[in-house]
């Protein structure tokens, strides 16, 4: 595997010691502005500017330290980067979210079939500017869509592609799924059944050369709420627990570049239980990028005693998921490099 000087650096400077990722996400927006809003008791336009950037800062001063890097937005994310401890990698955003204040008068709520565009006056070039040592891009995907919408989102990730492997920068891309008829993807058990193949699928394409992607931010292959044998099974079996474990071998044996769990706002329990799942199954994952299930209790405490309570919680509440979570990976994520065979199968060119 030929990979940029450039671009094996900025991965070390990703990863921990052992080159597993264990990265923070902090790059919610329109989500969070609908979370503070509610939980603040205020309309959305009444989450103000300063609320956003003070609850990322204080989310990146106090997990940073346990992460190896960490997500977030040029929009609301730029205190939070300062703030992470030194030594901690810097991943931005790339897409546009209708939350923006600066580019909502143009985001078009109507677009079909959840199609994402980029940041506005933003490029990669401006996040190196800015110190990111990798950009990611979020793309909403179902392999059986209509070809006028995927073929799309395929040129602009290969776009974007392009533009990191110009710059030798790492290239994540975090693919959704969703139901193509409207249908909820979470709560559905008949797209909970269909979710396996669309999880392994999506890897498959976004595993081409073509498209540049360095790193693959990828679901859990199954919903947890649906596997009987679980903690997390809520009464509706789509799938046991072998099921679901042939599930993630599937999925993760069609990756050929690096590939991390992303934990798409679940809690922490349910989030640890499907990375315990994953090393039982004994895939090659290499690390996580998760967001919500580490933070997202901390809300309602900066609701009700602003961000000196958020801070608190997260001190204790925040760190104690956080490294629970690292402790699970430390026992079966793999090193970025093992989709390759190993780090010696690295060729590494200017």
């Amino acid at each position: 595997m030929k990979l940029s000087k450039a671009k094996y650096e900025r991965m070390q400077q990703l990863s921990d010691e052992n080159d597993v990722i264990k990265a923070a996400a902090m790059d919610q927006r329109g989500s969070l502005v609908q979370r503070l809003s509610d939980a603040c008791s205020i309309p959305k336009n009444e989450v103000t500017d300063q609320m956003m950037e003070e609850f990322k800062e204080a989310v990146s001063e106090v997990l940073t330290p346990y992460a190896s890097a960490i997500l977030l937005d040029p929009e609301w994310g730029m205190p939070g980067a300062k703030a992470r401890q030194d030594g901690t990698g810097l991943i931005t955003s790339y897409e546009k979210s209708s939350a923006s204040r600066e580019y909502a008068e143009i985001y078009d709520h109507s677009l079909p079939a959840k199609i994402n565009e980029l940041i506005p006056n933003w490029t990669v070039s401006k996040s190196i500017d800015a110190g990111a040592d990798a950009i990611k891009l979020l793309i909403y995907y179902h392999p059986d869509e209509e070809r006028i919408y995927n073929a799309p989102k395929e040129a602009l990730v290969e776009r974007v592609g392009a533009e990191c492997a110009h710059h030798n920068i790492p290239f994540f891309l975090e693919f959704l799924g969703y139901g193509v008829n409207g249908e909820d993807w979470k709560n559905d058990p008949a797209l909970a059944r269909e979710k396996p193949d669309v999880v392994r699928r999506s890897i498959e394409e976004f595993s081409q050369e073509r498209y540049n992607v360095d790193v693959l931010k990828v679901e859990i292959p199954v919903n947890m709420e649906f596997v009987e044998g679980t903690e997390s099974f809520q009464g509706k079996k789509v799938y046991d627990r072998d099921e679901a474990l042939q599930h993630f071998t599937s999925a993760a044996s069609a990756a050929k570049r690096p590939m991390i769990y992303l934990s798409a706002g679940v809690d922490a329990p349910q989030m640890r239980e499907s990375l315990r799942l994953a090393n039982e199954a004994g895939v090659n994952w290499n690390g996580v990028l998760c967001g919500r299930a580490t933070w997202q209790n901390g809300i309602e405490e900066y609701a009700e005693k602003g961000v000196e309570g958020l801070i608190s919680w997260l001190k204790s509440g925040g760190v104690e998921n956080i490294t629970k979570m690292n402790a699970i990976i430390d026992e079966g994520a793999s090193p970025w490099y093992a989709v390759y065979g190993g780090e010696e199968n690295l060729e590494l060119v200017e």
